[in-house]
């Protein structure tokens, strides 16, 4: 089955983009959450920290 595709890719002109291509998103992605992370305000945490408490007071009324 791998040795299909991998013969079938090999026909295709360019196919070697496609990895460094798919690696670059997945870094860039991973690196724009790492700084969202830590650029984020203390403030905005807290407030989504709340979300799943107010959400079960809501329900007991």
């Amino acid at each position: 089955m791998l040795k299909f595709i991998k013969d079938h890719l090999a026909t295709i002109d360019g196919v070697q983009i496609y990895p460094i291509i798919s690696l670059s998103i997945f870094f860039l992605f991973f690196l724009g959450l790492f700084w969202w992370v830590f650029t984020a305000k203390k403030a905005y945490i807290e407030s989504v920290k709340q979300i799943p408490f107010e959400s079960k007071e809501n329900e007991a009324l």
